[in-house]
Parts: structure tokens; sequence; C-alpha cells
């Protein structure tokens, strides 16, 4: 069910497409969202809230989508393959996505200190959001986690049995985690510089991985 909170984050996300982030007006999005002023001072508590659970909303958007990605395949060459291709697709989704993941920040947005900030809200969404942000360091890093993990329990997996499958940490860590954080890493590369014409996001990352992936056929 859409809450008040999605339309006014919708509504904000809309109109930093359409101007800079400071002549957005918190009257005009409430507007936009259908609701009072009001309301949207209690869910966010000022313009610098309502930023914050911008950049919030795009951190937790790019991690849904790398678990829906990851779901989407069983060999592990092309979970990684697909980890890429959401990276990147994340990444070029637009200019706050960008940031986000990239750390390129610029004047037209909005530009929250990554820090904890002093919080007093009753919403427990928006406590979050005053909470520490994530640097494109640690989403690379949230992002390699998940992967490894997802990895770590295929069957067939290093280690793994078809009772209890390996954990990421038995299942030789450090080549998985290299082999996820490459996915990632590729991924974000061609944000910032796509690849060219005729190699998909995909092509690159299998290219780059080695034949046999830790818990993969050869």
């Amino acid at each position: 069910m859409r809450t008040a909170r999605d339309a006014l984050l919708e509504a904000a996300a809309t109109a930093l497409e359409r101007q800079s982030w400071a002549v957005v007006r918190m009257v005009d999005v409430a507007a936009a969202a259908g609701v009072s002023r009001q309301t949207l001072y209690n869910e966010f508590g000022s313009k610098e809230g309502l930023g914050r659970a911008l950049v919030r909303r795009e951190a937790d958007a790019y991690l849904a989508g790398l678990d829906r990605a990851l779901a989407s395949h069983t060999d592990p060459r092309e979970r990684l393959a697909a980890v890429a291709e959401w990276t990147a697709r994340a990444g070029r989704g637009g200019a706050l996505a960008r940031a986000v993941l990239t750390g390129c920040w610029n004047d037209r947005l909005p530009s929250p200190v990554l820090t904890a900030v002093p919080s007093s809200s009753a919403v427990p969404a928006q406590r979050r959001a005053d909470g520490p942000l994530p640097s494109p360091a640690e989403l690379v890093a949230l992002a390699r986690d998940r992967a490894v993990a997802a990895l770590g329990a295929l069957p067939g997996a290093v280690g793994a049995s078809p009772a209890r499958p390996a954990s990421p940490a038995r299942a030789e860590p450090g080549a998985w985690g290299r082999a996820c954080e490459l996915a990632v890493r590729v991924g974000l590369s061609c944000v910032l510089v796509p690849p060219g014409p005729g190699t998909s996001v995909a092509d690159l990352v299998r290219s780059a991985l080695p034949r046999r992936v830790p818990g993969g056929a050869a």
C-alpha cells in the first residue's frame, strides 16, 4: 500500500529531476504528493531530513535490485554478470542514484553528510535515514557480501552438502570475495565509462572472471 511517505519521496524525486535541490520547495513537494505540508514535516522534520531520506531510498533500491539480480540465475557466473548489469543500470537511473553509487555529487543534488545526525523523529524510517548513510565504498562492500552469501548457498558450492550449504566463510572466502567485488566494480566502471558498441557489461564480467568461479562448473 502506498503511504504518504512514499508519495512524498516520489514527489521530491520528480521535483529533483526538473530543478536543482536548492530551489525545490517543501510546500510544492507536499502539494504534488497530495498531503499537507505539516504531514511532510511530521515525516522528515526538515528539507535536510527529506534529502537524507532520498539518499537512503536510492541506496535501499540498489540493494533490493541486487538481491533480485542474484536470484535471477542459478549459474554462479551468470549471477555475477547480472550483478554487474544491475549495478550499471542502477547508476544510470538518475543523477541521485549515480551520486550515491559513485560519489560524483554536484550542486543540483542534496548534499547530506554521510555520518549520523541528531534525530528526534518518531518515524522509524526517518530515524534510519538520520543514521549513517552508506558511502560508495560501503555500498560496494555490502553488495559484495550479499553476493558472497548468495553464491555460497548454491548447491555444489565448495564445502556444501545438500543438507547444509557451505557458508561463505568456509567456501574459499578470498576467491568468493574477489569474484563478487570484481562484478560490482565492473558495473560501477561502466556507469562512468560505458562499454563500447557490441560489448555488454555482462560480457566484460564473463571475460574477466576465471573459467571456474568457486562453487561453479568449469
